[in-house]
């Protein structure tokens, strides 16, 4: 196979090209990969680019602070597939960057950072606002490098994609000094070229299949890698033909339909986590497209005595608490599939010997089922104002279409949503739980408003996170998107006064005041509202459905005092009682 540099290095580049400046072929080079759009802030470092860009077909969206930025370009890479860009100055442009980057890396978002740097020959000294930014960039990146000659530029744009794009996932990040941007180059962008992912060995297939064949309480556990590389037909496909209980990570919502019979929905939130309660009482759990990073595998695997499928782009994680029994290393959709018609074969082979698809729902999965349910719904009726988490999320939900998209921020309220949130579709509720970074929902539900246009955006925010990234108000008036946020009021950092409480039995140093909302709307430009009863937040909710042109924000006062179930509910001890298990 030529490589990517033999292939540039033997064009004749005297005679064929002409030469260009080095910050146009930067984009020259964006333009190769089809970015549509750059989120960030400009400073005196990228002048050339900023100035390179008023002639492409590339918008620049100017944000409010390059954490924004940041998270804008996160939801841009999740929602299409594609890379997201944002960019920054040097120095404090770039470690405001940071955050934003770093959790786009962890919850395995495709993303390119650029950074401009002052002239190459002042970096090994100091000077105004230079810092070492390559290695403050490294331990949150899959990749990143510094520009040092015109041109390697298209060499290293086509990396930087290539890498973000790979599995898993990620964000890189590329610096450009000032005076290589004024340099010159004669190398053209290199066009990139589709990649196709090998089968799954077909022994592993046949392996997998046998073991879940004769599994007694199977459990198909879904995580991040589904929505990624949108899996969803080919795993709803698995479960309707298998009759497989299944379950999904806060980062798989929407893989398959929360109200599915069989479909135990989200685990990671503590005791009072149903499906962990289920997956503690399975004997095999095929894990597809899981990322450890999402929920630790000894929450759950503490006894070592799962067997384990392990079915994902890339090769498990070494770690004590999962041992694959079968490791499957492909392309999600494929092995999949590849498992399913293997199954169908070992049923052909000996009918007698297997079900296919299951008919009973072990008993100890459909009580839970049953249970989930039954609290999901069980506020349902409940006017009582605070309002309670749970009624929130089901107005909400009753407000939305199916494909309408639900942002959450990082707080209590994620835990609510994850639990009670009902996804229909993938990527239509998206929790940022690999770095898990306050302060994401708002400017990532302007992105998503700028991809789907056409859909409902409401971005749940807690108080605190909420004014984390309130200055994003400002260019969502600016380019007019019509998002909603609901803003979760109690003045409290409700999910660390929950810990230190359950830990210590009391807080410190949680509370907080918070500003008149409606005024910060509206001196933004956008459209405030703080209801005052259950029945007004329906109605403004409505409301804010209909706005074309402005932001809405509605604060909301919640009931928190229930957050404690969130650790324990006391429904394991009713599960302990069960004695058939089907």
């Amino acid at each position: 196979m030529v490589s990517e540099t033999n292939i540039v290095e033997s064009l004749p580049l005297d005679d064929k090209h002409e030469k260009m400046k080095a910050s146009d072929l930067l984009v020259k080079c964006l333009e190769a990969e089809e970015v549509e759009y750059i989120f960030g802030i400009p400073g005196e470092e990228n002048a050339d680019m900023m100035i390179s860009l008023l002639e492409s077909k590339i918008k620049f969206i100017l944000t409010r602070h390059e954490q924004g930025a940041a998270f804008m370009a996160d939801v841009y890479g999740r929602l299409t597939g594609k890379v997201g860009v944002c960019l920054a100055t040097l120095g404090p442009g770039a470690t405001n960057l940071a955050t934003g980057v770093a959790n786009a890396n962890m919850d395995r978002s495709r993303l390119l950072a650029i950074t401009g740097q002052k002239d190459s020959h002042l970096l090994h000294k100091e000077s105004h606002q230079n810092m070492d930014v390559i290695t403050m960039f490294k331990p949150i990146t899959k990749w990143n490098w510094s520009i040092r000659n015109p041109k390697n530029i298209p060499e290293i744009v086509r990396r930087a994609f290539k890498i973000a794009l790979s599995e898993k996932p990620g964000a890189t990040h590329i610096e450009l000094p000032q005076d290589i941007a004024k340099g010159k180059s004669n190398i053209p962008p290199i066009i990139p070229q589709k990649i196709f992912r090998a089968k799954a060995n077909e022994t592993l297939i046949s392996n997998a299949a046998s073991i879940i064949m004769q599994a007694k309480r199977p459990i198909l556990f879904i995580g991040n890698g589904c929505i990624r590389e949108d899996a969803s037909t080919a795993i709803r496909r698995f479960s309707e033909e298998t009759g497989i209980c299944s379950m999904n990570t806060f980062m798989a919502k929407g893989v398959i339909r929360d109200d599915h019979e069989r479909h135990l929905r989200t685990i990671g939130i503590k005791e009072a986590d149903h499906a962990l309660l289920a997956m503690k009482e399975a004997d095999v759990v095929i894990a597809v497209g899981l990322d450890l990073v999402e929920y630790s595998p000894k929450s759950w695997n503490s006894n070592l005595d799962k067997i384990i499928i392990h079915v994902d782009f890339t090769p498990s994680e070494v770690y004590t608490f999962y041992r694959p029994e079968v490791e499957i290393v492909s392309d999600i959709e494929y092995a999949i599939d590849s498992i399913l018609d293997e199954m169908k074969k070992q049923k052909q082979k000996y009918p007698n010997s297997f079900v296919l698809p299951r008919k009973e729902i072990p008993e100890v999965f459909s009580r839970i089922k049953e249970e989930v349910e039954i609290r999901s719904e069980s506020f349902r009726d409940d006017f009582s104002y605070p309002i309670q988490p749970e009624k929130l999320v089901i107005d909400v939900r009753n407000a939305l279409d199916e494909k309408d998209i639900v942002l959450s921020d990082v707080g209590a309220h994620k835990m609510w949503i994850a639990k009670i949130y009902q996804t229909f579709e993938p990527n239509t509720c998206i929790i940022p739980n690999g770095f898990c970074s306050m302060g994401f929902a708002l400017p990532g539900a302007m992105a998503a408003k700028i991809v789907f246009p056409q859909r409902n955006i409401v971005a749940m925010c807690g108080d605190a996170g909420f004014l984390m990234n309130v200055q994003e108000l400002e260019t969502a008036v600016r380019l007019k998107i019509p998002m909603i946020v609901i803003v979760w009021c109690d003045k409290d950092l409700g999910l660390i006064s929950l810990k230190q409480l359950d830990e210590f039995g009391k807080t410190g140093y949680t509370n907080f005041e918070n500003p008149d909302f409606v005024t910060l709307a509206n001196s933004f430009g956008a459209r405030g509202y703080h209801v005052k009863s259950v029945k007004e937040f329906e109605d403004v909710l409505e409301q804010a459905k209909q706005e074309k042109e402005k932001p809405t924000i509605i604060a909301v006062d919640v009931n928190y005092s229930r957050n404690r179930i969130l650790l324990d509910d006391n429904f394991s001890e009713y599960l302990s009682n069960l004695k058939n298990y089907g």
